[in-house]
């Protein structure tokens, strides 16, 4: 563990950029308390998880049951009786898979500390979709159904459906606004929208599973005349909602209350690339890591209501955090010229990409762009008999971040240090690559951060050296 520098007092309004041509400052290391006396993330628990997934499958099963148990042989055999139950069902599994999928983005710690923040969300896309096909298939067959019980036609019976049956038009509503929430997730969509305009539209997805639910209740087969389905229905989204209120509002409201964070100062360490330091109460009391990540909203007019991922570029110290940003948007922009004394809510932290992870004593860090700023705050929380090769990647040395940090970490530790610069088509990082550079890289755990197509092609290079592939450590921010 390094020696820490003294900050030096803040200047009072953002440091403004380097001359061309002129070396970026030195962002200041921060002071902080010994390991041992910080509070430190909850370990994994592998055994919480596999409890919580059980509890799942049990509860798709019972979901399952309970809308079986509503149908009879005599109506099967009616007209449209198996349209109509199938349509029931899949009603009812599409509102467990909705229940499902919104727990999974609700950030419950035990899961996020044991799987990871980005993991989750990955989960939470794969199964968006089918809760989003059955609701088609519902409302698809149990129009159907109606129709043939009642020999009209099917837009007849779309009409009658609509304006006639009680509830079911706030239903359709509800069902168009999580069509578009759903339509709006997929990546090719995301990238043409701000992801501001994607958020306030994500929003709407809890009032269409609140419209969802009251349809459910009130006219679904399943629940009329069955209490014990009424009561497992309403235990499970009134349970679904606390989690919800509880570890995405409640939980960041209080932390960001009682630690209140400011913006203790601004300063400049590349192109386009700032830090900034934060001040607050209590942060010894802050579960965080070098490695992880927060949801940051500057309490700024413009910038209240949006939340951005921002990882810890140095191990937490008594009384200060911080992180660093590379302008790439309005929001990032935006930092760079932060006043002073700016309040900060925030969300986390996540991750599960820290120096708990490891599985040997020695490790190789990987990193280019602004993913190297997790790196630099996960090599200060490396114990020192840790024997860490630092690999970065930039096409200069001034734009390799932090890159002077790194090297003095180095030189209080057992460490190397190996910035890698050029053009791309000139220096590959494959396989052989990283085996000339760490000749023992297949017996060290690997950290990855960095661009997607960075970390992906990282990734494959480390497999083909021999790397086990639960040796292989990154983390997806793209959420």
């Amino acid at each position: 563990m390094t020696s820490a520098k003294t900050v030096p007092s803040p200047p009072s309004r953002a440091v403004p950029p380097a001359r061309p041509g002129a070396a970026p400052p030195r962002a200041p290391i921060p002071p902080r308390r010994a390991h041992h006396l910080r509070r430190r993330p909850a370990r994994r628990r592998p055994l919480a998880v596999d409890a919580l997934a059980a509890a799942a499958g049990l509860g798709l099963g019972f979901s399952f049951a309970l809308a079986l148990n509503a149908e009879s042989l005599s109506a099967l055999h009616a007209a449209g009786g198996l349209n109509t139950a199938i349509g029931r069902v899949s009603g009812m599994l599409a509102g467990y898979a909705m229940v499902i999928t919104v727990l999974l983005s609700a950030r419950i710690p035990p899961l996020e500390r044991t799987i990871g923040q980005d993991r989750l969300i990955a989960w939470h896309r794969k199964l968006g979709p089918w809760g989003l096909y059955l609701l088609v298939a519902h409302a698809v067959f149990i129009t159907i159904g109606y129709a043939q019980a009642a020999r009209t036609g099917l837009l007849r019976e779309i009409y009658l459906l609509i304006w006639t049956y009680p509830g079911v038009l706030a239903s359709t509503a509800g069902a168009c606004l999580l069509v578009l929430a759903g339509v709006t997730s997929y990546r090719r969509a995301r990238r043409r929208m701000k992801y501001e305009t994607w958020w306030a539209v994500h929003l709407y997805t809890y009032l269409g599973l609140g419209v969802s639910f009251i349809h459910q209740v009130d006219t679904g087969a399943p629940f009329v005349g069955h209490p014990l389905a009424r009561v497992w229905w309403y235990s499970l989204w009134i349970g679904a909602g606390a989690v919800v209120l509880v570890f995405r509002f409640g939980l960041p409201a209080w932390r960001s209350i009682r630690h209140d964070l400011r913006v203790a100062g601004v300063s400049q360490v590349g192109p386009a690339t700032w830090t900034v330091t934060l001040t607050g109460r209590r942060l010894d009391r802050l579960p965080a890591a070098g490695g992880q990540f927060m949801m940051w909203r500057f309490l700024r007019r413009e910038l209240w209501w949006q939340a951005h991922p921002y990882s810890l570029s140095a191990a937490p110290s008594e009384g200060r955090l911080r992180i660093t940003v590379k302008e790439l948007g309005d929001h990032s922009t935006a930092l760079s010229c932060m006043p002073m004394g700016t309040r900060v809510a925030f969300e986390g932290p996540y991750g599960v990409f820290t120096e708990d992870a490891r599985s040997c004593r020695d490790v190789v860090l990987i990193g280019a762009g602004v993913g190297t700023t997790p790196l630099r705050a996960l090599l200060e929380e490396l114990p020192a008999a840790s024997h860490a090769v630092v690999i970065l990647r930039g096409s200069t040395l001034q734009d390799i971040t932090h890159h002077d940090e790194f090297a003095e970490l180095i030189s209080n530790r057992r460490g190397r240090l190996k910035p890698i610069t050029g053009p791309r088509r000139e220096v590959r990082l494959d396989g052989v690559g990283l085996r000339k550079l760490v000749s023992d890289i297949a017996r060290r755990d690997v950290f990855v951060c960095g661009p997607d197509e960075f970390t992906r092609s990282i990734i494959e290079a480390a497999l083909a050296a021999g790397v086990p592939k639960e040796r292989i450590h990154y983390e997806d921010f793209s959420f």
